[in-house]
């Protein structure tokens, strides 16, 4: 797995300090893949970083049939593996949905990752490689990374300090150079995180995956809402505006004969009218519980937000072909691991 930049500093300590810069530059501006392709630096330094620090990510890609979207199965030290999502979108926009933690603690009813548990946080490097990583990709089609979203598995305020450090290297102009403003983090309303978020001063967005207009439903699909309900996260929220004077965005999937009645849109309406709140609507991409709304109820759900005047967007499915929804990629993965390993206990009997 790629190592870390306090590795990298420690195997140059004793070497000018401009090489610090080569080797950085060669990372993340000429996304070199092997140390022997910077040839700016002694043959003997390029094997030493070979065996040191290691470049390799080692992945296995997925991509839809409309080459709309491509998935990655990275594969961590020590076997652990994470999912990263690549979005394409008409408009040229090249958005990396990257993953906080191996897994998740949250549990939420709709998220494939949820049923995977919790193994770790990851640490900033191994968040920056998931970008890295399309980075390097796309360079082959003389693209670039435009966006990045914490919306992979985990739950980025309950690995606070490593994810900021990794959207710091993201966005330095000395890293992968993404600005700010596009770079988002979604959080099921972790408060304590939303709060400590509105004293950095960092130009990210906060998304709010909200997905329930209500407590009584939220909480049956979120455990979370028990510790943070929507009075609490709310509060935490309109705070944030205050000191930010930034918009939030709210996340809301559409999950048939679940939170898509036309009663959820109205109450829904009634949560969405303060002025720098923004929907996002979101067709959910199914799984074995739930599935998705139907066509003429999403119709009449956003009929119902537009005769209030709610401020909402739609986000299309994308990469249903290829799992796209996170933790489903892993967990395909971890059902066939099972399946062998019971196969060759059953043989072995």
């Amino acid at each position: 797995m790629i190592t870390n930049l306090d590795q990298l500093k420690k195997t140059l300590i004793n070497e000018p300090p401009y090489r610090l810069k080569q080797a950085t530059t060669a990372i993340f501006k000429n996304l070199i893949s092997d140390w022997h392709e910077a040839t700016n630096l002694p043959k003997d330094l390029r094997q030493r970083l070979a065996k040191d620090c290691p470049l390799e990510i080692r992945a296995h890609l997925k991509v839809g049939r409309e080459k709309d979207t491509v998935k990655t199965l990275i594969t961590l030290d020590h076997g652990l593996k994470i999912e990263s999502v690549l979005m394409r979108h008409g408009d040229g926009r090249q958005t990396v949905c990257v993953s906080s933690q191996v897994g998740c603690p949250m549990g939420c009813a709709f998220c494939a990752t949820g049923r995977l548990g919790f193994k770790r946080n990851l640490t900033a490097m191994e968040i920056v490689a998931q970008v890295l990583f399309f980075a390097r990709y796309l360079k082959k089609e003389g693209q670039r990374v435009t966006n990045v979203v914490f919306m992979g598995m985990g739950e980025p305020f309950l690995n606070y300090d490593q994810v900021i450090a990794a959207i710091k290297t993201l966005n330095d102009s000395n890293g992968l150079n993404i600005g700010a403003r596009k770079i988002s983090i979604s959080t099921v309303g972790v408060i304590e995180g939303v709060k400590k978020l509105a004293n950095e001063k960092l130009q990210i967005n906060l998304a709010i995956s909200l997905h329930a207009p209500n407590d009584q439903i939220r909480t049956s699909i979120i455990p979370a809402n028990k510790k943070y309900p929507l009075k609490k996260i709310l509060a935490a929220v309109d705070e944030y505006i205050k000191k930010t004077k930034r918009q939030v965005m709210f996340e809301y999937l559409l999950i048939k004969d679940l939170n898509d009645t036309d009663q959820c849109a109205l109450e829904l309406a009634e949560l969405m009218k303060k002025p720098l709140y923004f929907l996002n609507l979101i067709l959910y991409n199914p799984t074995d519980r739930f599935t998705p709304s139907l066509t003429k109820r999403v119709k009449r759900f956003k009929e119902i937000l537009t005769h209030h005047g709610i401020k909402f967007s739609q986000r299309y499915r994308l990469g249903q072909d290829i799992d796209a929804a996170c933790g489903q990629l892993v967990g395909a993965t971890l059902a066939v691991a099972r399946t062998i390993k019971e196969r060759a206990k059953r043989s072995r009997n």
